[in-house]
């Protein structure tokens, strides 16, 4: 980055990474640059050390002007008028104004910055006052996220994996969705975070994935089991790593731990894709030993390493419950897979009806919510499901047609909404045209009807059609419909999009 200098006497500006700790890591660049500066500049605690200097004094000429820029006191408290961070915001603009002078007076100045400047640095503060005044170039440096891979030894991703790379300061409930929503993670800034870092670990499913390595590369430096370091033995300088899964030797040949108790967790994924899935599925997803569910929804959970995938038809229910409830018995962790909501027509009141056995009482079976194939679609149509709506299952596979054509006729004449699912099928053909006719008798003819097809999948389509011109040969088993009440509006807004809504207050009621 070279903007344009104050005047052509100006000194140019650097911003130095040092690496993580090990002076032989700084780069030849880097080594150029503090050698030839006229000013070095770095960061400093009220006591005068700095861990910057102490990384770069080797390579100082002696005869450079030092500037030790020192932090206001880092306590929960101050008698700045703008809290901490005004005493912040003071500092800097302080120490950008010092070595402006020396800028503005020609000399050449060198800020030091541990591990890498556009890292999480210091540094970056005083870029954005300093860059668009002065010539600039910023020399990057090995950062500590490289460096605790280097230290453990371990990849940090390999293949598709993704990394994420996290601060510990943020609320732990965003914590716990930003690391199970990942592969594999490096998490900064620790010290008074552990505890809250732990925590989220272990809600994720991580905490036995999670290494733990304080100062990278430094003569002083600790790396073992996060699980097992003592959250009051742990500074600023650590930080927590989820390495790559692949390869891993834990990873190839998984066994059961019978020391630990087994568990079901029925899993939520949503209608379609990835981006429906909630942090609390992914993490459970992130957990599990073993996966168990009908194979298109096994298929659309990643590949993870060391993670056994067992799939099967989609009419094996009881079977498929049995044999994830046998899993955990036997002390592995279980997610069977649903589509959309597990607890909407669909596989958590299967598993609960044989974990309700006598024999399977015991294992531990808990539910991980989805987005449910009816919210979707209505969002996608705009609010439909605003009022009362009712929930009905057109198959009669389970339950005889004569049980589905009351509900419908009931939920018709309470004037409510209707989401219906599961409304046709190779072997079921005619039930489309039957509802038709049946709600015809307590709707009228121009009442909305959302057509659902493959919602966020590659063939999604949203079409709104009146009830009397429902065509059941456009109907298959990977739509849903959505039919209004008598107060359900289908409008067509300015931009030429049509939405679909039900008003919230009912005619005859006060605002």
């Amino acid at each position: 980055m070279t903007p344009s200098r104050t005047s052509s006497t100006s000194g140019r500006l650097y911003g130095v990474g040092l690496g993580p700790g090990d002076p032989s890591l700084l780069t030849v660049r880097a080594v150029e640059v503090i050698k030839a500066v006229d000013v070095l500049a770095f960061h400093s605690a009220r006591h005068g050390r700095s861990i910057a200097r102490s990384i770069a004094s080797g390579y100082f000429r002696g005869d450079q002007v030092e500037e030790a820029l020192v932090y206001p006191l880092t306590t929960e408290t101050t008698d700045h008028p703008g809290g901490y961070r005004g005493a912040l915001d003071d500092f800097y603009g302080e120490a950008a104004d010092r070595l402006a002078a020396h800028l503005d007076a020609g000399r050449d100045v060198a800020i030091l910055s541990e591990g890498d400047p556009f890292v999480y640095s210091s540094y970056q503060h005083l870029h954005k006052r300093l860059a668009h005044r002065y010539d600039t170039q910023v020399v990057p440096g090995v950062s500590s996220v490289s460096a605790s891979a280097s230290s453990l030894g371990r990849p940090l991703v390999e293949a598709d994996e993704v990394l994420t790379v996290i601060p510990g300061t943020l609320p732990e409930d965003e914590l716990a969705a930003r690391i199970s929503s990942t592969d594999s993670a490096v998490i900064l800034k620790l010290g008074r975070t552990f505890a809250t870092v732990r925590r989220a670990l272990e809600r994720a499913g991580r905490l036995d994935d999670a290494l733990y390595v304080e100062r990278a590369t430094m003569a002083d430096e600790r790396t073992e089991r996060l699980r097992d370091v003592d959250p009051a033995s742990v500074p600023y300088f650590s930080l927590a790593v989820l390495p790559s899964k692949v390869g891993a030797p834990e990873a190839q040949a998984p066994v059961a731990d019978t020391s630990c108790q087994g568990y079901v967790a029925v899993v939520g994924l949503g209608p379609a894709g990835p981006e429906w899935l909630t942090p609390e599925a992914r993490a459970a997803l992130a957990g599990a030993d073993d996966l168990v569910g009908y194979t298109t929804y096994v298929n659309r959970v990643p590949m993870r390493p060391g993670q056994r995938r067992h799939d099967s038809d989609n009419k094996v229910e009881s079977e498929r419950a049995e044999f994830a409830l046998d899993l955990a018995r036997r002390g592995r962790r279980v997610a069977v897979v649903s589509s959309g909501d597990p607890g909407v027509f669909a596989m958590a009141s299967a598993v609960l009806e044989v974990a309700c056995e006598p024999r399977y009482s015991g294992v531990p079976v808990r539910v991980v919510p989805g987005i449910t194939a009816a919210h979707a679609a209505a969002a996608r149509a705009g609010a439909p499901l605003g009022h009362d709506y009712a929930t009905i299952s057109l198959s009669d596979r389970l339950k005889p047609w004569e049980v589905v054509a009351e509900r419908l006729a009931a939920a018709a004449s309470a004037d409510l909404v209707l989401a219906l699912y599961n409304p046709s099928s190779k072997s079921r053909t005619w039930q489309v045209g039957k509802t038709r006719d049946l709600l015809l008798e307590h709707r009228a003819p121009d009442t909305p009807v959302i057509v659902a097809r493959d919602v966020g999948g590659p063939e999604e389509s949203i079409t709104v059609v009146r009830l009397s011109d429902l065509d059941p040969e456009v109907v298959d088993m990977r739509t849903l419909l959505i039919v209004g009440s008598s107060q359900t509006q289908a409008v067509t807004r300015a931009d030429g999009r049509q939405v679909v809504w039900t008003p919230r207050r009912y005619p005859g009621r006060p605002d």
